[in-house]
């Protein structure tokens, strides 16, 4: 016979412990989104156990699996937590100059580099006591990670794919080649658009981050018989001013980052055929988080810097 539970001995702090295993099939990662050891994590799971006289999860090939009874009850124990916690921050007014958040985004290399020092100086400026990280995520991942709390705020070349993932457009923009200062087309004129002839006669480099991998450009190549040109995949963007700088290459970049280069390196920057594969860059969130104030904020400075 089963034993009866006992409520008042039940610390409410353990429900969102079985909550977070139920969600994330991991005791590691519900310890890791709780900030918690694993061992504390543990530890909750086994006095869980004890107090609903079940295993509540079972382990196979695909993590943690959810018993019959933890089926029937956590879904229910999610709901009533997750108003139970809006119920109690509904009250709270965020305050930038005083609050002491550690926000983590998800940005690719290109991304670090374009947008992290402009949000760190806001940071820095609005909220002095707040703190980012930026935790790279494959593009793959991005919804996963958001759910899980793993990450805030993504930004980039991405498509958010799913309702459950809330997205905004911050800027559409599109790709254009960069070159040595010097360079110049082995065939036909040189002007401010490279044709598709022109880029064929051109040995090229791309780069393809898998944080925000973006299709257009490989699309763009195969569509024009391009691909036999590209003689250099890099992983990051980082490694292409000096490549096309030091050689005859021509690397394809978006225009943001090429405008960027211009002060800084001896390049050029070359229009493409078609003007260049498009593609828009969006910040991606958890729709749980659409109405919180912090985040609100946080989306706020991110519109105020870079949408256009």
């Amino acid at each position: 016979m089963p034993k009866p539970h006992n409520f008042r001995q039940l610390d409410l702090n353990l429900l969102r412990v079985l909550c977070a295993v139920y969600r994330l099939g991991s005791v590691t990662q519900a310890a890791r989104q709780l900030s918690l050891s694993q061992p504390a994590t543990s530890n909750a799971l086994t006095r869980l156990r004890s107090y609903f006289d079940d295993a509540l999860f079972v382990r196979s090939p695909r993590g943690l699996h959810p018993t019959r009874k933890a089926q029937r009850i956590v879904p229910s124990l999610i709901t009533q937590l997750a108003a139970l916690e809006s119920t109690v921050t509904t009250s709270e007014r965020f305050e930038p100059a005083s609050s002491s958040m550690h926000w983590r985004l998800s940005l690719s290399d290109l991304g670090e580099m374009m947008f992290l020092p402009r949000f760190a100086q806001a940071l820095r400026q609005h909220a002095p006591r707040c703190q980012v990280s930026n935790v790279a995520v494959d593009a793959t991942r991005v919804a996963s990670a958001l759910e899980a709390h793993d990450i805030d705020l993504a930004v980039g070349i991405l498509s958010s794919g799913t309702e459950s993932v809330a997205s905004e457009l911050l800027f559409q923009e599109h790709f254009v080649g960069i070159t040595a200062h010097d360079w110049a087309p082995s065939v036909g004129r040189a002007g401010a658009r490279l044709s598709a002839r022109q880029l064929a006669a051109t040995a090229l480099a791309v780069a393809a981050p898998a944080a925000t991998f973006h299709g257009s450009v490989e699309g763009m190549l195969t569509k024009l018989k391009l691909t036999d040109c590209t003689v250099v995949r890099a992983r990051h963007y980082g490694a292409l001013p000096d490549l096309v700088a030091r050689s005859d290459l021509m690397a394809i970049v978006p225009q943001m980052y090429a405008n960027s280069l211009v002060p800084r390196y001896p390049v050029r920057i070359w229009e493409l055929a078609d003007h260049g594969p498009h593609y828009s860059v969006r910040m991606l969130w958890h729709p749980t988080a659409t109405t919180d104030q912090a985040h609100t904020w946080l989306r706020g400075v991110m519109r105020d810097l870079f949408a256009r």
